[in-house]
């Protein structure tokens, strides 16, 4: 005869208010959790709310526990300053995103120019002149790092109404900071600018985008041209090529969808293109002795060569973190010897940084000291660090939900790394890694079956078939 099971017990508000607090990071004791015989822990809290059918499996508390913003801003947003700006408007400019992209920050295009150069155009939504430096929009980016974006919703950096009326193709023409490269057949850059310009944007999901370019299309055949090229010639410099499995992680009160990201070569090219507008950036501040927060990364730790799914894991651990530094230096994952994150200035708030800084240059006005750049690039990364952070246990939480609610697939999972008897296994389709006891090798193939998700804690058992 089976035991009955311990009636569970009957929160009063009260104690379901402090049980709350520890669940969320927001405090450390509670008497309610030690009567009950439980850990004074936030996951041990988490899973008492659970089984009480206090809080669902949609709820997810790491954004409050590292404390990221939560709240949209709503600071008032000014009007675009009457200015003087390159008129490019007669140029085609694309913007490529993936579908359902709310934010359009960035596009690109081409000019033919005389003597076999392609001018490659990186148009940038002008951010900077809504968020100055020491704005009051400026200081709430600060404090939150970058935009949030979580399964079940977006919390952005900026305003919403700031990325309506900056955002590129949303509107007829667009203001833009726009980075320019001069660039011959091999990808060799002869001259790099920047201009505060006016666009005319067509917004593309990469879907479209690649059927344009496998139809043989202008101007996608000439930048998937020029971004082979660009790639070629960072690769001889040192770049590394990581190429690891990316899903997209959607999550209502109703359930979790985990599907693969497909990459089609013009991901890869606008990819390129933002790297070489970042590199570009990086020479005109240097150029101009303009502080900005250069991103630097030292070489890796050592040479892992092959093209298999646990040669590109391995690769990725040699990397260290990328560190950033009003002073230029080299990016060795990258293989360039400067380099500055310029495209994302309504997401990340360093980008927003290089936008103030080269816009004070072009505009006359006085730019940040590289004291005051290094201040904002220290309190900006740890807020951002903890945006980043809420991300990754958020996309995992959910991710949990939807293996949850399959407890009788079988997932195709390959071992990527070993210590000992211990295997860390990478699955593709939820772009996923979790330990395992298996005497296979690194690179071998399996199949597994996930079973016991504890979501307060984020673990799964992965049991080989």
């Amino acid at each position: 005869m089976t035991a009955p099971s311990p009636a569970l017990p009957e929160l009063t508000p009260a104690q379901r208010t402090e049980v709350e607090l520890v669940a969320r990071g927001k405090q450390e004791k509670s008497r309610t959790l030690r009567e009950l015989g439980q850990l004074e822990t936030p996951e041990a809290a988490h899973a008492l709310l659970l089984r009480l059918g206090l809080w669902t499996e949609a709820r997810t508390p790491y954004a409050d526990r590292l404390g990221a913003a939560l709240t949209p801003v709503t600071l008032p947003v000014p009007e675009f300053p009457e200015e003087d700006r390159l008129d490019l408007t007669h140029l085609d400019a694309y913007a490529i995103d993936d579908e359902g992209n709310r934010d359009p920050d960035d596009a690109v295009g081409i000019e033919k120019l005389e003597g076999g150069l392609t001018r490659l155009w990186v148009h940038v939504a002008d951010v900077a002149a809504l968020a100055p430096a020491g704005s009051p929009l400026d200081e709430e980016a600060r404090a939150r790092g970058a935009t949030l974006y979580l399964p079940d919703q977006t919390i952005g950096m900026l305003p919403d109404a700031l990325v309506e009326r900056a955002g590129l193709g949303l509107a007829d023409t667009s203001p833009a900071l726009s980075i320019s490269l001069d660039l011959d057949e091999d990808g060799n850059a002869e001259a790099v600018d920047v201009a505060l310009t006016r666009v005319r944007v067509t917004r593309l999901t990469y879907t479209e985008a690649q059927a344009r370019l496998e139809a043989g299309g202008e101007p996608f055949v000439t930048l998937a041209r020029l971004a082979r090229a660009s790639r070629a010639l960072r690769e001889s410099e040192g770049a590394l090529s990581i190429d690891l499995p990316e899903v997209r992680v959607k999550a209502d009160a109703e359930g979790a969808s985990v599907t693969p990201l497909p990459k089609p070569e013009m991901r890869f090219v606008v990819q390129e293109c933002m790297t070489l507008a970042g590199w570009a950036a990086a020479i005109y501040a240097d150029d101009h002795e303009l502080p900005l927060p250069f991103a630097t990364q030292d070489a890796p730790t050592r040479d892992v060569r092959g093209d298999t799914l646990n040669a590109h894991w391995a690769r990725r651990k040699t990397l260290a973190r990328t560190r950033f530094q009003p002073a230029p230096g080299p990016h060795h994952g990258m293989g360039l010897d400067l380099y500055a994150q310029a495209t994302s200035p309504m997401r990340r708030y360093l980008d927003l940084v290089v936008h103030q800084q080269l816009r004070a240059h072009l505009t006359g006005a006085d730019p940040l000291s590289g004291k005051e750049v290094a201040a904002r690039v220290a309190q900006a990364q740890m807020n951002a660090d903890a945006t980043r952070q809420a991300e990754r246990l958020s996309r995992r939480h959910h991710t949990l939900r939807f293996v949850a609610a399959q407890p009788e697939r079988e997932w195709d999972a390959v071992v990527v790394d070993r210590r000992g008897p211990q295997a860390t296994l990478l699955i593709p389709d939820l772009a996923m890694d979790l330990p395992v006891s298996t005497p296979a090798p690194a690179g071998t193939a399996l199949k597994v079956r996930l079973t016991e998700v504890n979501l307060p804690a984020l673990t799964v058992r992965a049991r080989v078939v």
